[in-house]
């Protein structure tokens, strides 16, 4: 009888028992956190079959390439390395779709999550007590002490808005920490953004009450390595997609923050205006002209830097994309004129004439800035 040979050091070793548990970790600039994070994994899921995903936005410090050194020495580890996009919601979703394992943990790499609330939170799913089971900080036994006033003070406020405007029934809906069924969160995927941070907020909210939920309290740490995914433009992130979830996704995230941006560069038209023709006592005609330029190009920062944010434009693109939203937004002013011209023909009241014109305008640059400005590569 033949005897099986021992395992060659340094040879990867499959795992034999079935996944319980793939728990998603969306990273940037999270080097020194990746090996950390893992051990503590190691040694909270001891006795579950489990496997990480690292999903890296293709960070500069080189992130991606310490998970796949991690993943050559454990079975456990695996690497989504995402180039030419961005963003936390879409790399919780891109990982969750990825992973094998029935049930899928999101929890972020700066160690500020409880591993430690793992297992139990997987015991509730297997036990049929739960579709999803949330990190709360927000229930008797959980904390938020680590949070700066300005970070406590947002967390607050989007809590509050999001139980009164969407409905949404649990203490911690802002939580980026959670456990999931992946069959129930495969039925939802196809309805939810890919933009924003909060991908916890969007799923309760899409399941519109049908997922069984139950929380767990938590302690939020604090960060010790790596950088803040969140941007200064969190908040009008977050206000974009609590409206496409008020409006039931009848508007898309990305229209929102891109009407958003347009109704800030109408006040920046007026005040360039207003700057240009009494400051600077120019002619109207001259000042109507400085006007539409900035505000387009105050448009085109903003829509750079939030609307497409996993698209961002750099280096000489920037430039390019700057003279074609030009275009863009030249052409879709004489689609804005023309409606509202033929609306007002009709004998309707100049007001709704002037809306009908605006929407116009909003949709043509939209979707010609996503053909030909952000257009994927």
């Amino acid at each position: 009888m033949t005897q099986a040979s021992p395992a060659v050091a340094g040879t990867r070793v499959q795992p034999s028992a079935a996944l319980q548990l793939s728990v998603v970790v969306p990273t940037f600039n999270e080097r020194d956190n990746v090996e950390v994070l893992f051990r503590k994994l190691e040694a909270a899921l001891a006795g579950v079959a489990w496997e990480v995903i690292y999903v890296d936005d293709n960070s500069p410090d080189g992130t991606w390439q310490v998970v796949r050194e991690l993943a050559l020495r454990d079975p456990r580890v695996r690497c989504i390395r995402r180039i030419g996009r961005r963003g936390l919601s879409g790399a919780c979703i891109e990982g969750i779709l990825a992973a094998s394992a029935p049930f899928a943990a999101v929890m972020d790499a700066d160690l500020q999550h409880d591993e430690t609330q793992l297992a139990k939170m997987l015991d509730l799913l297997e036990r049929g007590a739960a579709d999803l089971v949330v990190g709360s900080r927000y229930i008797a036994g959980g904390s938020a002490d680590s949070f700066d006033r300005q970070r406590a003070g947002f967390s607050a406020l989007a809590t509050a808005v999001a139980r009164k405007v969407l409905k949404v029934e649990i203490a911690d809906p802002m939580s980026g920490f959670f456990m999931i069924r992946r069959d129930r969160f495969e039925q939802l995927a196809p309805q939810l953004s890919t933009q924003g941070f909060k991908i916890l907020l969007d799923i309760v909210a899409t399941g519109q009450g049908t997922l069984r939920t139950v929380e767990v309290p938590f302690t939020f740490g604090s960060r010790l390595h790596g950088e803040s995914k969140l941007d200064s433009m969190v908040a009008l992130d977050f206000l974009g997609l609590v409206l496409a979830k008020y409006s039931n996704d009848i508007l898309s995230l990305r229209f929102i923050l891109f009407a958003l941006v347009g109704s800030t560069g109408v006040v920046v038209h007026f005040l360039t205006l207003y700057l240009v023709l009494k400051v600077f006592e120019q002619p109207f005609a001259e000042a109507q002209g400085a006007a539409a330029a900035v505000a387009m190009t105050s448009n085109f920062i903003l829509n750079n830097f939030l609307t497409y944010r996993d698209q961002r434009l750099k280096g000489f693109a920037i430039l390019r994309g700057l003279l074609l939203f030009y275009l863009v937004c030249g052409v879709g002013l004489i689609a804005n004129v023309g409606v509202a011209f033929a609306v007002y023909n009709e004998h309707i009241t100049w007001w709704l004439a002037g809306a009908a014109g605006a929407v116009m305008g909003v949709v043509w640059n939209y979707a010609m800035s996503g053909l030909f400005v952000w257009r994927k590569r």
